[in-house]
């Protein structure tokens, strides 16, 4: 996979306002009008295949509209490259990804700001928090794609504004050459040896990765998806003792030793130990036994997408079997793993080589994620400024 030399999606990229700028400066021309069957029935308010005639319809009025525009889906996160390169293949619609190193807040920043024109998003893939967000601005159309019953009650929202995609664990990535000792704990990360190395992947503020590193930790340090502050607490005692590094890690500040430990998703964290392996670099991983916290991105669909069928029909291949075992070769847990498996249609190899874990993952509620981001965008800049 190609080590991108910008910041990944869901990094704090240049500040927000500075983004939606730029979104806006490249931003012209109206939305094309919505597609319609010859029927009357329209793309961009149908809630299901069936409710558009069905799958030829859908399929029919992608290939008219002809791409699908989407932006912060770099293709090294979780094997999107080979997403979309299937999506293209399988219907000879172009895929635009525009500013893929972009964050969850960018993506919401592109609706608002772009609304009305043709190179708005039509699809959007988000931190769980920042998807609950989205849906209750009103941003995100309703609809349901055909594996709808399939995905676990708890990883949707009952109107179909959102809908979880791929999860995975925080993890700690680390070093083998440049650290001694690879930390595998929270506990660890205090230890002295690892002065200027620890880093995460983006500013949790803004970050779905970032924030899960801060849930985790709080979770190591007496805290509770009730209260995220020990996890604040535990990153500024980081700072104080010098051992966190504001360089946020990318495949690229891996790969030089910028960021020689690293806070991340276990699929992320994998996905560097399996790119860098002919080059050297031998990346451990381990899921802290002291910190488990497991979360989902979710999918949605741009509520004044420009291609609502392209959309649509997106959501379709992603729940696919083909669509859900390609993310589980990029080593994350797609959210239909367990029907896949029920199906008989789980890739069983990629399957095997996720990184492993214990227990049965817990997730926060709405009302806790809201008060998690709460706490995190006022304590933050203090826990690790100076």
């Amino acid at each position: 996979m190609p080590v991108p030399a910008t910041l990944p999606r869901n990094a704090f990229v240049g500040g927000s306002l500075a983004v939606v700028a730029a979104l806006a400066l490249t931003a012209c021309g109206a939305a094309p009008e919505a597609t319609t069957t010859p029927d009357g029935k329209n793309a961009a308010t149908a809630t299901s295949a069936a409710d558009f005639g069905g799958m030829d319809a859908l399929i029919k009025a992608a290939k008219k509209e002809g791409s699908l525009h989407a932006i912060a889906i770099p293709r090294d996160w979780a094997n999107y490259g080979a997403v979309i390169d299937g999506f293209q293949a399988k219907y000879g619609i172009k895929v635009e990804v525009e500013n893929p190193d972009a964050s969850s807040q960018d993506e919401i920043n592109a609706v608002t700001s772009r609304k009305g024109q043709d190179r708005a998003p039509d699809v959007l893939d988000l931190g769980i928090s920042f998807a609950l967000s989205a849906a209750q601005q009103g941003l995100t159309a309703p609809y349901q794609v055909a594996a709808w019953n399939d995905i676990p009650a708890g990883q949707k929202d009952p109107k179909g504004r959102w809908f979880n995609d791929y999860g995975g664990y925080v993890s700690i990535g680390c070093d083998a050459k440049r650290v001694k000792v690879c930390p595998t704990t929270f506990k660890d990360l205090l230890k002295p040896e690892y002065k200027g190395q620890v880093a995460l992947n983006g500013n949790p503020t803004k970050s779905g990765s970032a924030f899960g590193g801060v849930y985790a930790a709080a979770l190591a340090n007496g805290g509770s998806f009730d209260d995220i502050q020990p996890g604040l607490d535990f990153f500024a005692q980081l700072k104080k003792n010098g051992n966190y590094t504001p360089v946020e890690s990318t495949p690229a500040t891996v790969e030089k030793g910028e960021t020689p430990i690293s806070i991340d998703w276990d699929y992320l964290n994998a996905g560097y130990a399996a790119e860098f392996k002919s080059k050297g670099l031998d990346w451990k991983v381990a899921v802290p036994a002291d910190g488990s916290y497991a979360q989902f991105y979710s999918q949605a669909v741009n509520k004044d997408a420009p291609h609502p069928a392209a959309a649509r029909l997106w959501q379709e291949y992603l729940y696919s079997a083909e669509g859900q075992n390609l993310w589980l070769k990029g080593f994350a847990r797609p959210v239909l793993m367990p029907a896949l498996e029920k199906a008989g249609t789980l890739d069983k190899e990629a399957a095997a080589k996720l990184p492993a874990v214990t227990g049965t993952p817990a997730f926060p509620t709405e009302a806790q994620l809201a008060k998690a981001k709460k706490t995190l965008a006022e304590g933050w800049g203090k826990a690790v400024s100076g």
